[in-house]
């Protein structure tokens, strides 16, 4: 079995930002490439445009003079005419560069006649007369004939070229009517390269356009040599970005690393029981979230941790003190010290069924924890089976003293309920008050129905529960020892069952003060649907 190779943190922040800036490096070259083309390419249209000027002011002056353009040729002969045209304007151009004007003898100037004729010696009257004028001066030499237009470098040899395209500028012009009409030149589809137009004015008004088709690759030399030049320094990109790399990945391992690392040993500590350990969550991105989360769960499992061991120990101590007084009482009966009387029977009895009920309080609860207590919803009348429970507990709540109030009968209103457990529920609060309720106090029993539940509230008279307590009521083997003491019996788990017997049956239990001086129990069980 291969062995399993540990990828850190630090070297997956490596490849990603490294893969980040190489791939926003390759993006700006590639988009720097792509302007470099199409700026190159723009620029040379534009050159090509300015050397259409001359044929541009040939074509406006023929069609001033005739007025519109009946003097391109139509049929197959206009796809060449406008070659021919500039042709023809370059031979005119190379022939007004060639022609020279004859240039005009100097006349001598009077004085300078003058003079000479003053030095000569005298001579004869026929020689005078046959004296001829001096010869004219030679000729200067001709001027050397302006040079052609440089045409532009052809594009690469090997660049690829749509089909019917080529670069010589001849055979890329078009003639178009003000319209954009086809009149002479290059007539392509127009899927293939784009024109670039110049207008054709006359008189102000435009009459046509000159138009060039563009290249399909970078016309000038610059930008091939600019490309090579940035492709050369992209391995100093590629080192450069490395070296980024490296420094931010490690910077972010590290801001990283720490807090995960302190984390790991916290999920060490609380998989070995150190439910005490905390983190530090003062960051606040997620880390520091994911710290309070943990936080959140410590604390939990710790409280968790505390109820599991009081539960221990409160079950070990309530099951403990039935047994130690039933094992003293059998005791004494095998040593001769109480004899088998009806009396000891029955006290024995009585702590049999007291530890039965414990336990069978204790197996309760743990099926309701799991969610396997057995509830069996149907509709019943809430009010009839309380007042029949408390009716049952009317003989008790005399000998204690006690008054029984039952409200008035609410609108019939079938409620969804199991009635063993919910009669199981009635006994344990109508038990808690008959135990706890000061001798002369009242037992009041009314219902109220809402739009979605029903509500049976059970009230009873002082003592009452402390503020500090009431909200802890409902715990497993909680009392409140100073006004409910342990004196009066009961393990304090009734509150608790009853608690987890309603949840089973969707309903909710709930403690507060009650006006009669005591406390007041609210049961709510849903309405049926029938009953809705």
């Amino acid at each position: 079995m291969p062995a399993f190779v540990r990828f850190s943190i630090g070297h997956r922040l490596f490849l990603s930002v490294l893969l980040a800036i190489l791939t926003v490096a390759a993006s700006a070259v590639y988009l720097l490439r792509q302007n470099v083309l199409a700026s190159f390419g723009d620029y040379a249209v534009g050159i090509e445009l300015d050397r259409l000027d001359e044929l541009s002011g040939a074509l406006a002056a023929r069609h001033r003079a005739l007025g519109d353009w009946r003097f391109v040729p139509q049929g197959e002969s206009r796809r060449g005419w406008i070659a021919a045209e500039l042709g023809r304007l370059q031979e005119e151009r190379e022939r007004r560069s060639f022609a020279v004007p004859p240039v005009a003898p100097v006349a001598p100037a009077p004085a300078m006649v003058a003079e000479a004729a003053a030095a000569a010696p005298a001579a004869p009257a026929l020689e005078l007369h046959a004296v001829h004028p001096p010869p004219p001066a030679p000729p200067a030499p001709p001027a050397p004939p302006a040079p052609p237009a440089m045409p532009l470098p052809a594009p690469p040899l090997d660049a690829p070229s749509p089909a019917g395209v080529t670069y010589d500028l001849h055979q890329r012009v078009t003639l178009l009517d003000a319209d954009g009409r086809y009149l002479a030149g290059r007539q392509a589809a127009a899927d293939q390269l784009p024109l670039a137009r110049r207008p054709i004015e006359v008189d102000g008004r435009v009459i046509g356009y000159l138009g060039v088709a563009r290249g399909p690759g970078p016309s000038d030399a610059m930008a091939l040599a600019f490309l090579d030049q940035l492709r050369g320094s992209l391995w100093w990109i590629v080192a450069v970005a490395v070296a980024l790399s490296a420094v931010a990945s490690m910077l972010l391992a590290r801001h990283f690393r720490q807090p995960i690392e302190r984390l790991a040993e916290g999920a060490s500590a609380l998989a070995g029981g150190r439910y005490d350990v905390r983190l530090p969550d003062t960051r606040s991105d997620e880390l520091g979230s994911l710290a309070r989360h943990f936080n959140a769960l410590a604390r939990q499992l710790e409280s968790a941790e505390d109820a599991r061991r009081q539960w221990v120990a409160d079950t070990s101590h309530e099951l403990r003190t039935p047994l130690a007084v039933l094992r003293a009482q059998v005791e004494a009966l095998q040593d001769g010290v109480r004899t088998a009387t009806p009396d000891n029977v029955d006290a024995m009895l009585r702590q049999v069924l007291a530890l039965n009920k414990l336990i069978d309080e204790l197996y309760a609860l743990a099926r309701a924890d799991i969610k396997a207590l057995d509830c069996k919803l149907a509709p019943h009348d809430l009010w009839q089976i309380a007042t029949t429970q408390a009716g049952a507990f009317e003989e008790r709540l005399r000998g204690a003293s006690l008054t029984l109030e039952l409200g008035a009968a609410p609108p019939p209103a079938p409620v969804l309920c199991d009635p063993d457990r919910l009669r199981q529920v009635l006994d344990n609060l109508f038990e808690n008050s008959l135990r706890y309720t000061a001798a002369g106090g009242r037992i009041a029993l009314h219902a109220q129905a809402g739009k979605e539940s029903m509500q049976l509230v059970l009230d009873d008279s002082a003592p009452g529960v402390p503020d500090d307590a009431l909200a802890r009521l409902g715990e497993r083997f909680y009392r409140v020892d100073a006004s409910r003491s342990r004196a009066h019996g009961g393990a304090g788990l009734g509150l608790a069952l009853c608690r987890r017997l309603l949840e089973a049956q969707c309903g909710e239990l709930a403690c507060a003060h009650s006006p009669l001086g005591g406390l007041r129990v609210t049961v709510s069980l849903p309405l049926a649907r029938e009953a809705q």
